[in-house]
């Protein structure tokens, strides 16, 4: 792998005061980039300056949607060091996205070691305010200039960094959901368990209509029945519904969260059932009346975990646990992020130091 220089001209200013991180706003001095030609393979690997790509206007992607990405993050250790979090389980979900778009797979342990590089020449980006992590996006995008419906034979793979701060300006207060029944995110056999743009672009409507009523995310329903819940727009979801934590199974209409995954090994490790099932939305909202759903909260790479306050669904809503971040909801953000930054051990090799 190439290591381009980086002329002294060319580095970026920081943002010094970590209270003004924004997410996804200001990007790392290097990338890390390679390409891929059927019949050659993946070739050319380089870590060089960040910058723009000169890409043909009939590159495939603009006009069939080739595109897949993944979203980590590093974080900076109370001695200073730098961990990353589950990456391997990014890249091999980075597989599986490439798989169902028809891209090309990457080489997980090449991929890795490429991006931990990245990461080690960008350390000084890493903030170090608490809650402040330095945010991974590797992407790959069919870049064939060719028209016609068939998967490009040319790629462009690319990982960029972004220092951030707290996903949500309120940290953890609880968001307001609203649950739409007009549009639905993906159908059965689609690519809703991919982390490929047309799935994002697909929410994007309803997203503008939650906000504009004043609302912080929508909540999806089944594409079928227009009944069960299914995922949050940028989250899975979790309710804590007669004790058990139920939250909506992989069938693939939704996405195989690593946060989820984490969130689930954690609360059995705290006696707490889980139960992998689709809640209704009348079972939900009666739940919520009865006292049967006392706490509920969004799981995400960006996010960590994001408690729900209060529920919409048409003309009713419900509050969760009295509109208030809920016991095991904190005890598993504390938790998490923790173990994330050092501050708790990790039993289960999650975490790796570069």
């Amino acid at each position: 792998m190439e290591i381009q220089l980086l002329p002294l001209a060319e580095k970026k200013p920081r943002i010094e005061d970590e209270s003004q991180l924004a997410f996804g706003k200001q990007f790392t001095d290097r990338m890390f980039v390679m390409e891929y030609d059927a019949g050659k393979g993946w070739h050319s690997p380089r870590i060089q300056p960040y910058g723009p790509f000169a890409i043909d206007p009939a590159a495939m992607v603009f006009h069939y949607s080739q595109e897949i990405f993944e979203g980590l993050k590093a974080f900076r250790r109370p001695d200073g060091a730098i961990a990353l979090f589950r990456p391997r389980d990014n890249i091999r979900r980075f597989n599986r996205s490439a798989t169902r778009m028809c891209m090309p797979e990457v080489d997980e342990d090449f991929f890795l070691q490429a991006l931990k590089q990245l990461v080690k020449l960008e350390r000084d980006w890493v903030p170090r305010s608490e809650g402040t992590s330095l945010y991974i996006r590797p992407t790959m995008i069919g870049v064939e200039a060719a028209l016609g419906v068939r998967p490009s034979s040319k790629y462009l793979c690319y990982i960029i960094l972004s220092p951030v701060g707290a996903y949500y300006k309120g940290g953890l207060s609880p968001v307001k959901i609203w649950i739409s029944d007009e549009y639905v995110r993906v159908s059965p056999g689609g690519t809703g368990e991919a982390k490929t743009g047309g799935n994002y672009a697909a929410s994007l409507r309803a997203a503008m209509e939650a906000t504009e009523k004043g609302f912080d995310q929508v909540l999806w329903l089944d594409a079928v029945h227009r009944k069960y819940v299914e995922e949050v727009g940028s989250m899975n979801i979790c309710f804590l519904y007669d004790g058990k934590l139920v939250t909506s199974p992989l069938k693939g209409t939704i996405l195989d969260g690593i946060t989820r995954r984490s969130i689930l090994t954690l609360v059995r490790e705290l006696g707490v059932e889980v139960e992998e099932r689709a809640l209704s939305v009348d079972e939900i909202l009666d739940g919520a009346e009865s006292g049967r759903l006392t706490e509920a909260f969004g799981t995400g790479t960006a996010v960590v975990v994001s408690p729900v306050g209060t529920v919409t669904y048409r003309d009713r809503t419900v509050a969760m646990g009295g509109g208030q971040a809920g016991e095991l909801t904190l005890k598993l953000y504390e938790t998490l992020t923790g173990i994330q930054c050092g501050k708790i051990p990790d039993p289960h090799g999650w975490v790796e130091i570069l």
